[in-house]
């Protein structure tokens, strides 16, 4: 327990530095999106502004500051919980996304719900079934939503499950059943790729001597998948996972723009189009520590999995 509270410790140490360096890089970049906030803003407050007023604008949001002052400035707050104020809603950015990101949690853990739900299955009697008809159907819907953009599939079960079928509502978040078809088109896209990763897992595993030595003892044939070649199997898979977690959080921006999901994705669409400077740095840095958790989570969960596995330590 020693060992894993100080590979935990050494980790969020690393936290620090990647911050740091997604923190420059976030602030850089939406420094280089063409338009001018101040012009920006007024245009949308319906005023025809002239030239001394958007000065005038640019140095009360202090955008006429050197870069590396304004991020310097940017970074002192933000080490103290303030992430500054919105240049559109002029709402605290900390408080704006705080209100929005369980929403985005909870669509993200929806899909990965149903990612798991599908592939899971479809992997294993993939693997286990090899070149039989039940191989070849599930790489066959495997092709099909790995070749299948989100956005058209979104489109498809929309007009199916909410419009020529009302099962599900169409748009917004209230009840569980508002939450499938926007989890499902985010989780399903997902879940073909981890089939496919599961498959091809499986089917080394259960190659090895132990999985043979095993069925040679009498075993069942489930206890032996279960108990011996899943949990080998689902190693790398898991990887795959902590690293794919990003795409899942990066793709609900899409989906809940298209579902209308008040979720924090919404949010940052709306920003980029105003130039909210201090909104999509404050997006970047919530994402970028929610997956950097994620991903030691993960990291943490090779050690239960397979006791064998050294977590930053020479064995």
């Amino acid at each position: 327990m020693f060992f894993l509270a100080e590979y935990i410790l050494k980790r969020c140490l690393h936290l620090i530095f990647v911050l740091f360096g997604v923190s420059l890089l976030t602030f850089s970049l939406s420094h280089l999106i063409p338009g001018d906030p101040a012009e920006i803003i007024l245009k949308d407050m319906g005023v025809e502004a002239t030239e001394k007023e958007v000065e005038s604008l640019r140095e009360e949001l202090g955008l006429n500051e050197r870069f590396l002052v304004q991020y310097k400035n940017w970074l002192k707050n933000a080490l103290k919980g303030d992430l500054g104020q919105s240049f559109r809603t002029g709402g605290d950015v900390a408080e704006e996304i705080r209100v929005r990101l369980p929403a985005t949690i909870i669509l993200t853990l929806g899909a990965t719900f149903i990612m798991i739900v599908i592939s899971l299955p479809l992997g294993i009697l993939s693997a286990i079934y090899k070149n039989t008809w039940i191989d070849h159907l599930s790489r066959g819907i495997a092709l099909i939503g790995a070749s299948m953009p989100s956005f058209w599939l979104a489109l498809i079960l929309m007009y199916i499950l909410a419009v020529r079928h009302p099962i599900f509502p169409v748009m917004g978040r209230g009840s569980l059943s508002h939450l499938f078809l926007p989890a499902f088109t985010l989780g399903a896209g997902m879940a073909t790729t981890f089939a496919r990763l599961i498959r091809a897992s499986m089917l080394e595993v259960l190659g090895e001597d132990y999985i043979l030595a095993a069925r040679s003892r009498g075993l069942k044939e489930n206890i032996v998948i279960v108990n011996n070649a899943l949990k080998s199997a689902l190693l790398p898979v898991i990887t795959s996972f902590g690293m794919s977690f990003g795409h899942l959080l990066g793709g609900t921006v899409i989906i809940e723009n298209i579902f209308a999901w008040p979720g924090v994705g919404n949010f940052l669409v709306e920003s980029i189009y105003g130039r909210d400077y201090p909104v999509i740095q404050g997006y970047v840095l919530w994402m970028s520590i929610i997956f950097v958790f994620v991903n030691l989570i993960v990291d943490i969960s090779y050690k239960f999995l397979d006791p064998r596995v050294s977590l930053g330590r020479k064995s």
